[in-house]
């Protein structure tokens, strides 16, 4: 179990919901992967128009899950803040997980429009999931805005390359040991969520690579157990690697050959 804020948190797989090929298949994951938390863009919503964004909100509203809205596709301060207030008013909930882009190609955060726009919805009472780099001064730029999470990439969105620079997402974990932190982005396959989990981080969000497989809440119960035994294996305390070889078989007592010396010296 994990927390956010006094928010207590059984599942570390968070769920996006974009791109599944059918209603049925996003409801099918979302049970299959026990989360607990599903990600939705108010951008998406209303791209949908009112009746479809109703009955998708419908679809999930009794479902037992909390919302996190998103401010995906915001390319300025005051978009994502307008757009993270919209959220609010109509999923009924204070979280936002807060993307503010920088860049069309990587969809890289803006590092500046984030902290400031984080700065504004944290004095407008909001919780906010910054998505951002892995960079360690914008972390703590953002933790002092006052955000209580950190939503760091593994790789640009939706590229499926896993874990592109390990040691910075080991650097925030040992930099910031009780900060909630969710590798967000990047995650391709399980192998990748679990490497994230053994790096000690509290849960992964993942979208893509569960709505784009052939079998999507096959996948999301395997991207679950993935997560579930990574987590398990840094509890349990990892091997640290070591450029040198240690014999598992003990030395003492092992049978031996006497050395001899050749017929005639």
């Amino acid at each position: 179990m994990w927390s956010i804020g006094d928010i207590k948190i059984n599942s570390r797989l968070l769920l996006g919901t974009s791109r599944f090929p059918s209603p049925l298949s996003l409801q099918q994951s979302i049970a299959r992967s026990g989360t607990e938390i599903i990600t939705v863009s108010l951008r998406r919503e209303s791209a949908m128009g009112s009746r479809d964004g109703q009955r998708f909100w419908d679809q999930i509203r009794d479902l037992p899950v909390r919302v996190l809205p998103n401010t995906a596709g915001c390319y300025s301060v005051q978009e994502a803040v307008t757009t993270a207030h919209m959220a609010r008013d109509l999923f009924a909930t204070n979280w936002i997980k807060l993307e503010v882009i920088g860049d069309d190609y990587t969809l890289q955060p803006d590092p500046f429009g984030l902290v400031d726009a984080a700065k504004q919805l944290v004095k407008d009472g909001f919780e906010v999931f910054p998505y951002t780099t892995d960079d360690l001064i914008v972390a703590q730029r953002l933790l002092d805005a006052g955000c209580r999470v950190l939503m760091p990439w593994a790789a640009p969105i939706g590229s499926g390359m896993g874990l592109t620079n390990p040691r910075a997402l080991e650097l925030l974990r040992s930099r910031f040991p009780q900060v909630p932190l969710i590798v967000d982005a990047g995650i391709g396959r399980p192998s990748h969520a679990m490497a994230a989990m053994e790096l000690g981080y509290d849960a992964v969000l993942l979208n893509t690579a569960i709505s784009s497989a052939d079998d999507p809440p096959a996948m999301a119960a395997a991207f679950a157990a993935a997560i579930a035994f990574g987590r398990q294996g840094f509890e349990a305390g990892l091997m640290e690697p070591r450029s040198f070889a240690v014999a598992s078989t003990p030395m003492i007592g092992r049978a031996f050959t006497p050395a001899t010396t050749p017929e005639g010296e």
